[in-house]
């Protein structure tokens, strides 16, 4: 099993270093993803820390935007994060701001489902149900190719993401959402009681 700070620390971290609603929404929301996907895809035994990577990953986006993927080392040293765990958050921004390459699958997932959930977010907003419980692959689809849709969400990074894991773009579509209705009504909770 892989190391990692016990949730309250990395959530106190992530609240020192971030306010807005929206980028604790969006940690909480990739925190639930990755654990999804650790269980889903055989890695039972460090969905902690699959999760907890999730948590941190845009640590220091907030107060250092054009320092993403730099500063985070320093900050994720403050509650004696691993390597592997500082190797993890900086390889999500990969091409972008960082020159981490994600090698781990963890990684990869992290990589192409950081950006999709985003997308995925914003979809669930535009529908009556508020929610991804109803959302179906095909109408995601048209979002995605949908270039004003989201235009902060780069496809461009999703399809090299859904490659970098061997997947088709439908199935880390599918993935992802499901993911997203697993941990939705817990991420808003988890909001409710942080904000």
């Amino acid at each position: 099993m892989k190391a990692y700070p016990e949730r309250a620390a990395a959530l106190k971290l992530l609240q020192t270093y971030n306010s807005e609603p929206f980028h604790i929404q969006h940690a909480l929301t990739v925190e639930g993803v990755m654990g999804w996907f650790a269980r889903e895809l055989g890695y039972e035994e460090d969905a902690g820390f699959w999760s907890t990577v999730g948590l941190l990953h845009d640590v220091d986006f907030e107060k250092w935007p054009e320092e993403h993927c730099k500063k985070a080392p320093e900050l994720l040293a403050e509650i004696g994060c691993s390597e592997e765990l500082v190797h993890a958050v900086c390889s999500h921004g990969y091409g972008l701001c960082s020159d981490v390459e994600p090698t781990h699958q963890m990684e990869k997932v992290l990589f192409a489902a950081d950006e999709l959930t985003g997308l995925v977010g914003a979809a669930a907003r535009m529908r009556p149900s508020k929610s991804c419980s109803d959302m179906e692959v095909s109408s995601l689809k048209k979002k995605f190719k949908d270039k004003k849709f989201a235009a902060g969400c780069s496809r461009d990074v999703i399809k090299e993401g859904a490659e970098r894991l061997g997947w088709s773009l439908e199935e880390l579509m599918e993935k992802t959402i499901l993911a997203m209705r697993d941990c939705e009504a817990g991420v808003a909770a988890g909001l409710e009681a942080l904000t």
